[in-house]
């Protein structure tokens, strides 16, 4: 299922959030559809599954923790193997080359394209990394990654327009914005600078978190 241009809801809570777990995932999920989201991003193969009861597109992605490697983000075949058994057809990806437990992502895309018949989002920190997950075959490319590498820090607080405004204009595969999108004008400026779509998390599905900014930012002290 092709991602359609729009807003794109990532549905994710970690394990110490009250929300953790498929069953919230999955109302999330059905709470953005009606709002009127065109795509869901999920991590896990419980949360993937879940989600699915929406029927949007799942981007789903399998976070892999080490203590040795700095990617996460699906980092191997069988991290990617994992959630597309559970429904995801587009599969989210580390495309940076920076270590992993895992092939890297030139030969990881392939075999999902071949072996799967999914498709790859590759979330990517620069330029350069984006244009080359482009020549590797990737049919997404997202800016989830600026802000959260090395080669990107310290991370701005505003979404790094002028990365997504370069690759739009350098790829003629669709192009992502992700990434500190937490104002409805921000998401304008995105499709402005040529986004497909644009991913928003936090501040449409943690509550734990807006009410943290809101006590911090709004409560006298």
């Amino acid at each position: 299922m092709k991602l359609p241009r729009g807003l794109v809801v990532s549905c994710q809570a970690r394990a110490d959030n009250p929300l953790h777990g498929p069953h919230f995932m999955g109302a999330m999920a059905l709470a953005a559809r009606d709002g009127g989201a065109v795509g869901i991003r999920a991590n896990g193969p419980a949360d993937v599954a879940a989600v699915q009861a929406a029927g949007l597109p799942v981007i789903g992605i399998h976070k892999v923790f080490s203590d040795k490697h700095p990617v996460y983000i699906t980092p191997s075949f069988e991290a990617a193997a994992a959630i597309c058994a559970s429904g995801a057809r587009i599969v989210a990806l580390d495309c940076t080359e920076r270590p992993r437990n895992g092939e890297h992502p030139r030969v990881l895309i392939r075999r999902i394209q071949e072996e799967i018949g999914a498709e790859v989002f590759a979330d990517i920190s620069t330029l350069e990394e984006g244009l080359k997950a482009a020549d590797w075959g990737a049919d997404y490319v997202a800016t989830t990654l600026s802000g959260y590498t090395e080669d990107t820090q310290p991370k701005p607080e505003e979404p790094d327009l002028a990365l997504l405004e370069a690759l739009a204009a350098r790829l003629d595969i669709p192009v992502v914005a992700e990434g500190r999108y937490n104002r409805p004008e921000l998401v304008a400026q995105a499709f402005a600078a040529g986004a497909h779509a644009v991913v928003v998390g936090t501040m449409i599905t943690n509550p734990r978190e807006i009410t943290a900014m809101f006590v911090k930012q709004g409560v006298p002290k």
